[in-house]
């Protein structure tokens, strides 16, 4: 831990470690055999001890008080502020439902003193509506009206019938919490504004503790203890996921190393003592710790490794523990790719003369039978929360038809109803298979008891707040045990409070006269939960999210394909899937070209009228904004030569643009663009550059071989991550065709039973809920195979399965009722080396001279295209 701390090895470590062993807190008996000779010092630190009386429950917190026109309290200005939006959103009058709510909440907030709180989310999602910056509350927020009201929130209470009580209540006296997530490009800007306006010595971002795991721990002992990177690479190649809390030692084998080995012995007997240990202290994603005085007179502030901000050194259950409030600022991706959208379908809408108001999250609508159709086909790729391989096959077994749909299935793939078993039974009533009934308590409890409870999801418990319902209904469980159930639930991988529980909620059911199985299956679905919790008003703001990346997608595919793009990185999907998916929806996709490309990504109308889509700057991996820029403003371009000088481009610009073959409009192709930049002076001045033109002009043509269709390829997924030219897959099929391995569309068309072999590209490895099933989306020139592997499969295979790009499986086709394909894996076989065959690198060497600067080829397994020399008397690249 020293070594690690220092950033050094165990042989080279000298002073910087403990000259004795003596660095442990011993047992108090040690201690006085230790002082023996002076036994004053013992009494001595007792006396201190009990000198010392301050307890933490003794700092006093202040919440900031918010300024407030004159005459008014905090009370009575929020109160003012919900009357005049409440007017603002209903003209005609407030909804009779809605007073009833705003004024019990607002009765609460002011018993409770909570009014500047609700002050401080609202200026802060002011300012970022103030400058267009696409922001939305959720979680339990989602349940407030006033929330609702004021904006912070999208998502109407009165509505879905969702309670306040969830979010906050009297009984509880528990600060309330309100999670807003802004678009994450522009999150930044919200977060210097509360700096600014609180001050640094008012606020401070909350610390999170972050905790060894399998990977982390072999990267860092494998440092100390000497270990090469490659080796440590290699060793954690088989750990699935980054969250895992235990550590294997067949995982070691798996990767071709003896786990007997001395080395390896060593390195997996510290990883298993570190595992959990506290690693480093970080920030929290987002939550703001706000007071009226001097935060550091309350706790320790430190300045983060990003410049601009401070966090304070306790994490959220320290400050949940004293009561101090929290304000979440926090990201979304969705919501970067939603505001671009709507900036590019408001200009397109212009651009065809429709004259409409510009779109938002609220006045987008909500009901298009177009929209659920789509979904109901799993037809997702990029949609919000539902573009998971899981979501997708659920998509069509759901059918979802309204919006209180959508978030059941935002919510039922999910560990909670998961290792609860209640998705099957959901389903099967769904469908129509399986009568809807409610579990009833024996006489003389109601029997229907549970309606309330169950009535919107068909007698199946989905949701947090149905689990604490049912604790309080058929389990005796007071409201304050209900609370503290659903603060168990609500840790995020938890550390295992959640078990304490158990007997109480299956015992109370069971005495109730429920059924045992049916007890059982409640607590596991609580337990689920309690890795990964999943409100009711949670799934509802996200399902507002879902519709309206759903909305954009159907309607305008061009846009949505260059939103996700321009919001990269985020999602499931690379570039390569998403571009594929738009020109599967007929989208015209176009490449980078330095005549017609911006920085973004960018639709607009061809002359037939239909939307199509150029591929901005930004796919090209290493290419500056500020190049970018400099191309846009000075063009038109005649020859590379002015192209470079016009826009004042660096050499590295010129040879990225060329590595893009994005100087087709210039009549050069890739390798030939390559040739030009390597023989244009990037600093010719203007006075010269005629003349130096024709010096050009006047060089002899070089006759350069054409580049193969797989070098193409290879080059475009290097620099672009993307190819519009074709897919590795069509270029490989010969080769797979010849061992009798379908394609994916001859997948999806086999019979129900039949064994198979598939190759593909490996998009997605997923491995959701328990852990009993891996999924894996494989994708080739004719589109993509759902493949599933059951756990000892997985782990009789796991080297193949986690090290494959290009996997070959085989298994046995299955069939789903609604029409979903799978094919059941049985056996996996990595393929990477075939991608080899995409280029022949030596095709090029008998054209070059010794000592020219040349592309590399690219290699499917390096990183960005380099520059290499070849070696006098070698034509070995």
């Amino acid at each position: 831990l020293t070594c690690i701390r220092n950033g050094t090895r165990i042989d080279r470590a000298g002073r910087h470690l403990a000259a004795n062993a003596e660095r442990h807190l011993k047992t108090p008996a040690e201690m006085a055999r230790l002082f023996a000779d002076a036994p004053d010092a013992i009494r001595q630190t007792g006396r201190l001890l009990a000198a010392i009386t301050f307890d933490l429950g003794q700092l006093a917190y202040d919440y900031p008080h918010e300024p407030v026109p004159p005459g008014y309290t905090p009370q009575g200005w929020l109160e003012a502020l919900v009357r005049r939006e409440a007017h603002a959103r209903w003209p005609e009058g407030t909804p009779a439902d809605m007073q009833k709510l705003l004024d019990e909440e607002l009765e609460i907030i002011g018993r409770l003193n909570y009014a500047a709180y609700f002050l401080t989310v609202h200026d802060i999602v002011r300012f970022a509506q103030d400058r267009g910056i696409l922001c939305q509350g959720r979680g339990s927020a989602a349940n407030s009206a006033v929330c609702f009201v004021l904006g912070i929130t999208a998502v109407d209470p009165a509505r879905h019938k969702l309670l306040f009580s969830r979010f906050m209540s009297e009984e509880r006296r528990e600060p309330p919490d309100i999670d807003v997530d802004f678009e994450h490009e522009r999150r930044e800007e919200v977060m210097q504004y509360i700096y600014a306006r609180y001050g640094r010595h008012r606020a401070g971002i909350v610390a999170t503790v972050i905790h060894y795991r399998p990977r982390s721990a072999v990267r860092d002992i494998g440092k100390a203890l000497g270990l090469t990177e490659d080796v440590t690479q290699r060793l954690s190649s088989t750990i699935w996921g980054s969250h895992a809390s235990t550590l294997d030692a067949r995982r070691f084998a798996e990767t071709g190393f003896d786990p007997d080995n001395p080395e390896i012995a060593r390195l997996n007997h510290f990883v298993q003592q570190i595992l959990r240990f506290p690693r480093h202290l970080s920030q929290h994603v987002g939550g703001f710790v706000l007071t009226e005085d001097r935060l550091d007179e309350t706790v320790p502030l430190h300045n983060a490794a990003m410049a601009g901000r401070t966090f304070i050194e306790w994490d959220k259950d320290d400050i949940d523990a004293l009561g101090l409030m929290k304000v979440d600022i926090l990201a979304l991706g969705m919501l970067s790719c939603i505001r671009k959208a709507f900036t590019m379908i408001d200009d397109l809408r212009r651009a065809r003369g429709e004259q409409h108001p510009p779109l938002t999250l609220s006045t987008l609508p909500d009901r298009d039978e177009g929209v659920f159709d789509m979904l109901c086909r799993g037809d997702s790729i990029g949609v919000f929360q539902v573009e998971s391989r899981a979501q997708m096959n659920m998509l069509p077994r759901m059918r979802p038809r309204n919006f209180y749909d959508l978030a059941i299935q935002v919510a039922i793939v999910r560990p909670g109803p998961i290792q609860g078993d209640m998705v099957h039974p959901y389903l099967r009533r769904r469908q129509g298979r399986e009568q809807v009934s409610f579990p009833a308590p024996a006489a003389p409890h109601d029997p229907h008891e549970l309606h309330g409870v169950l009535g919107k999801t068909l007698g199946v418990p989905l949701f947090q707040e149905q689990a604490m319902k049912l604790a309080i209904v058929a389990a005796d469980f007071t409201p304050s045990e209900a609370n503290q159930l659903r603060r168990a639930m609500a840790t995020f991988r938890n550390l295992g409070t959640i078990n304490a529980f158990r007997d109480k909620l299956v015992t109370g059911m069971v005495r109730r006269g429920y059924d045992q199985d049916f007890a059982e299956r409640c607590f596991r679905q609580i337990e689920g939960f309690g890795s990964y919790g999943f409100p009711e008003s949670h799934a509802i703001a996200f399902a507002r999210l879902v519709w309206v990346s759903a909305w954009i997608k159907h309607h305008e595919p061009a846009v949505f394909a260059a939103a996700l793009l321009n919001a990269q990185p985020m999602g499931f999907y690379a570039p390569a899937q998403i571009i594929r998916d738009a020109r599967a929806h007929d989208v015209p996709v176009l490449p980078v070209d330095v005549q017609d490309s911006l920085w973004d990504n960018h639709v607009f109308l061809e002359a037939t009228g239909r939307t199509a889509m150029r591929l901005g700057f930004r796919q090209i991996s290493g290419f500056r904004k500020d190049w970018a820029d400099a191309i846009v403003q000075h063009r038109p371009y005649t020859s590379l030569e002015e192209l470079t000088r016009l826009a004042g481009l660096p050499p590295r610009a010129v040879r990225l643009l060329a590595d893009a073959d994005a100087m087709r409009s210039l009549q050069l192709d890739r390798r030939a663009a390559l040739w030009e930049a390597r023989r244009t002076p990037a600093d010719a001045l203007p006075l010269f550059a005629a003349a130096r033109a024709r010096e050009l002009a006047a060089e002899p043509a070089m006759a350069l071989p054409d580049m193969t269709m797989g070098e193409h390829v290879v080059a475009d997924y290097q620099t672009l991550r993307l190819s519009l030219k074709d897919h590795p897959m069509a270029l490989l099929r010969d080769v797979f065709r010849a061992d009798k391995i379908l394609s994916c569309a001859e997948l999806n068309a086999a019979k129900a039973g039949a064994r198979v072999s598939v190759a593909g590209l490996v998009l997605v490895r997923q491995r959701p809920g328990n852990g009993k099933a891996i999924f894996i989306t494989l994708e080739d020139e004719t589109g993509v195979a759902n493949i599933l592997l059951w756990a000892r499969t997985f782990e009789a295979q796991r080297r193949a399965v986690m090290a494959s790009r290009l996997m070959q499986v085989t298994g046995v086709v299955q069939r789903s009722p609604e029409g979903i394909v799978h094919l059941m894996g049985q056996y996996v076989h990595d393929r990477n080396a075939e991608m080899t065959r995409l280029c022949d690198q030596r095709a090029m060497a008998p054209e070059l001279s010794r000592g020219d600067e040349v592309l590399r080829p690219p290699h499917p397994r390096m990183g960005h295209p380099r520059a290499v020399r070849i070696l006098p008397k070698s034509r070995d690249f």
